[in-house]
Parts: structure tokens; sequence; C-alpha cells
């Protein structure tokens, strides 16, 4: 039985997958993947991204910051790829309990998704660091400088988790618990090199996991069916 084959035969004997996914998820819908060949760590700053993307750089020099998120990190223009359609529907059919995932992008509930733990956040939350007013992308993307809450007059963040910053402990939770329970766990664009993120999979206790990515990971040697693919391609063949 080839490799999609097997992942066909899984998925339909199972109503307990739990999705797992990296920034190869969204690659396929034009975002850039950070540490790919065209990734933004490969790109020509004054500061590398991940400097740029650090708790530290956003407290001393804010307004860079917001130049560099407005212009590298908001791709609002991205639609929903096979990949994020295909689990949106998977959910749908009561196959697939929940998606856990390191994107920010908010691909996965365009598409229809609806139990998405993400990791990271997300661009299209935005907080008043003093009195908590919320606020949608359009705040983030439309305005120029550093954005300022119009009823308090405090500093606007971005939910994203930028790095020195620790990740949401009830996001955590929701994940682990959801990997742990999980019949068939199937991770998708992802090196597996990002942690405490990629920890994660270590709650899995069953054996059916999957791993689909276009290059080897860490984990090839434990995972119980490896598809190198494009994952748009893997998940966009499935027959339900």
């Amino acid at each position: 039985m080839t490799g999609q084959g097997q992942l066909q035969k899984w998925i339909q004997d199972s109503d307990n997958i739990v999705f797992f996914g990296g920034a190869g998820v969204s690659t396929e819908s034009g975002i850039p993947d950070f540490r790919s060949v065209d990734g933004l760590y490969n790109q020509k700053y004054d500061q590398p991204p991940e400097t740029i993307l650090s708790h530290t750089y956003f407290v001393r020099h804010t307004q860079e910051f917001y130049r560099f998120y407005r212009d590298k990190m908001l791709c609002l223009d991205a639609k929903p790829n096979a990949a994020h359609r295909m689990l949106a529907e998977l959910e749908r059919a009561g196959k697939l309990k929940a998606v856990v995932t390191q994107n920010i992008d908010g691909l996965h509930q365009q598409a229809g998704s609806q139990t998405v733990y993400e990791l990271h956040g997300s661009v299209h939350r935005n907080y008043c660091t003093k009195c908590r007013a919320f606020f949608g992308v359009d705040f983030i993307a439309e305005g120029e400088g550093v954005p300022c809450c119009p009823v308090c007059g405090g500093l606007v963040k971005p939910d994203v988790v930028l790095y020195e910053e620790g990740l949401d402990q009830d996001t955590v939770e929701g994940a682990v618990r959801a990997i742990a329970q999980a019949d068939v766990l199937i991770i998708g664009g992802t090196s597996l090199v990002v942690y405490p993120a990629a920890g994660l999979i270590n709650y899995y206790r069953g054996n059916k996991l999957v791993l689909i990515n276009r290059d080897p990971t860490p984990y090839d040697g434990q995972a119980d069916l490896v598809i190198h693919d494009s994952i748009g391609k893997v998940l966009g063949g499935i027959e339900l």
C-alpha cells in the first residue's frame, strides 16, 4: 500500500484525528516560511527578523517593529489552500477533533475549521496593553506608526507570541489534551525544530503518527507513516 493509500485508510477508519501543522501549510497559500531558502530569515534587513520579532525589540524599537510587522507579517490577501479546506471538511465530517497550528494567519478558520489551537497567536487579534480593548487586524493594517488605543491611549499589541514570550497556557493545555487523546495524529508542514511547540507531539500515545513534509524532520524515525511531499497535494488527495 502506498503512503497516500495508508493515510486514506487510517482517515476512513478514524473519528478521532488531530492535525498539527507549521509554516509549510501556509507557504502553499503564498505566505513565506521564515526558515525556507526564500523565507524571511534569508532576506536582508538592518536586523534579522528573529531580533525584530522579539519582545525586547518590540519594547525598545516599537516604531520599527510595526514597520516590519505591517510589511512582512500581515499577508491578508492569502487564501486557504487544499490542506486547509480538507481539514475543515474532515472536522465537518466528524473525523477531525482539532487543528493545532504554529501559524498566525487565521487561514484554518477562514477555511471553516472551528476547533483551532493557535500556539503562536493570531494577527487577527490585537489588544490594548492597558485597558485590554480588542481590535481587529484592519486597525493595525490600515494604521501608521505605533497603534494607540482610541479608548485609553495605551499601546495596542498583536496577540502573537514574540520571541522571549511564553505560549498561552490555556492554548497549550487544550492542544496537549487533543493530541494525547487522538487516535491518528497527522503532522504537516513543520520541520519540528521550534520548541516548545515541537515537543507537543511527545504527548501522542497512539500508533498512527503521520508526518507529511517536503523535507526530512528529526522525528521521521519515530513516525508510523512518513510522506515527503506537498501537504496540499497529500491532504487534497484524500477522499471522504
